[in-house]
């Protein structure tokens, strides 16, 4: 074995998806969760390569890629979207070298707050991350529901909503700076250049309150509100939203410690279908006003 580390180059991050969605299958199918990802289009990966390609390097073995990782930042956060390893390969060192590359892109970028999200049950990367000084923070429940049977004479309150476009980034900037303590302009600007999402303000009064984006596949998040009390109807009015849409599916990420959503997806019978957990080296963000899209976005 003779594996090489190099920055990853864009005609080959399809491929590094389809790579990672195997190491994902392999691992969720052997913790009995079934195989759960599938492949879809590199375009975040592609956005964050032009957008700084510093975060993005692939592990080859002669010719193959064996290994992955890729991070981004956004003003003082580092995040880490994704670090795979090909189960043949894996405890060989790679994901080391790999974490290693990714935090060196946080340095670079003068990123003091460096997180990500993982598996509950994917210890041995934990370990790793505690070894590198990032330790297990949250618990983020995926839930999921189907959409037919969602009870919708339950969705109560809900908030005004109007889509949002491109002259709505600095609200948008402006609610993540509130949850998160960082601006994801840049994200949003991609996100709503995705055919396949549709981001929406939320109103309470005459003010902008809050903000949810629903994909076309009925997942919600990333959704953020100005302030905790606000965040049940946000999510109702989300669920609401998902519901008029013709996927087969309802689901989001909810944060272990936001009471009010996990309550309002109970009400809706939506289940638990795998757990995640927030790793971070030191808390950041209020998460009682922020649902994540998914591990990579955030």
């Amino acid at each position: 074995m003779s594996v090489t580390f190099r920055p990853a180059r864009a005609e080959e991050l399809q491929q590094v998806q389809e790579h990672i969605v195997k190491s994902i299958n392999d691992l969720t199918e052997r913790h009995a969760f079934g195989a759960m990802a599938s492949v879809r289009p590199a375009s975040f990966q592609l956005f964050s390569l032009k957008d700084d390609a510093r975060g993005l390097w692939v592990a080859e073995d002669e010719g193959e890629i064996v290994g992955s990782a890729f991070s981004w930042v956004s003003g003082d956060l580092w995040f880490l979207a994704e670090l795979f390893i090909a189960p043949r390969m894996q405890g060989s060192g790679i994901g080391r070298e790999l974490l290693q590359r990714t935090l060196s892109h946080a340095d670079q970028a003068g990123a003091t707050t460096r997180a990500l999200i993982t598996f509950t049950f994917n210890t041995v990367s934990q370990g790793l991350y505690v070894r590198h000084g990032l330790f297990p923070r949250l618990p983020i429940y995926m839930v999921s529901a189907d959409r037919k049977t969602l009870p919708t004479e339950t969705f109560q309150s809900p908030l005004k909503f109007t889509t949002a476009g491109d002259a709505d980034l600095g609200a948008l900037a402006a609610l993540d700076l509130r949850a998160l303590g960082v601006s994801r302009e840049k994200h949003h600007g991609h996100l709503l250049s995705e055919a396949s999402m549709r981001g929406f303000l939320l109103h309470e009064g005459d003010g902008c309150i809050g903000y949810t984006y629903v994909s076309s596949t009925g997942h919600i998040g990333p959704l953020a509100v100005a302030r905790r009390e606000l965040m049940a109807r946000a999510v109702g009015t989300a669920l609401r939203i998902a519901a008029e849409r013709p996927s087969a599916q309802v689901s989001a990420f909810l944060p272990g410690i936001c009471e009010a959503a996990l309550s309002v997806a109970s009400e809706h019978r939506m289940r638990i279908t795998f757990p995640m957990v927030l790793v971070s080296n030191r808390e950041f963000g209020d998460w009682r006003c922020y649902l994540p899209r998914n591990p990579g976005y955030m």
